[in-house]
């Protein structure tokens, strides 16, 4: 995702006076200001780091779904409205399946070991922000019985 998307986007919610999607789209480009200036990359903002961000961003939102009191029923349907938003700008993940196949693909020698956590090293550093880390975690268990 190029952030000069989300920019447009949010100049286009702020023109359709949607204040919650302008608001949304507006923290997920600050977050990524934020990261750049924290990489020192400031004025050359990658694609990848955009959607490194977003997924960090998607992740903190899901957590305060689920964190939410039950009876708190507004700030679930804002949070929830949040979630939706920008994933929508998220990268697509790969499933399940997927990722079991690459890993036999790629790592079949290692995955011979059964040992876990040597799965999880080799296999977390390309597949990183391309799938969920606990669904990995899932997957290279189920290998291992």
């Amino acid at each position: 995702m190029e952030l000069e998307k989300l920019r447009k986007d949010m100049v286009a919610a702020m023109k359709a006076k949607d204040k919650p999607r302008k608001e949304a789209i507006s923290s997920v480009i600050s977050a990524v200001k934020k990261v750049a200036i924290d990489e020192g990359c400031r004025d050359d903002i990658s694609a990848e780091l955009v959607d490194r961000v977003i997924l960090k961003e998607l992740k903190t939102v899901k957590e305060q779904i689920d964190t939410c009191p039950a009876e708190r029923d507004d700030l679930r349907a804002e949070y929830q409205f949040r979630y939706d938003v920008i994933s929508e700008y998220a990268p697509a993940q790969m499933g399940e399946e997927e990722i079991k196949v690459y890993i036999m693909d790629k790592f079949s020698e290692i995955v011979a070991t059964k040992n876990k956590g040597q799965i999880m090293k080799a296999v977390m550093g390309d597949l990183k922000g391309k799938a969920d880390g606990k669904l990995i975690n899932q997957v290279v268990a189920d290998l291992c019985r």
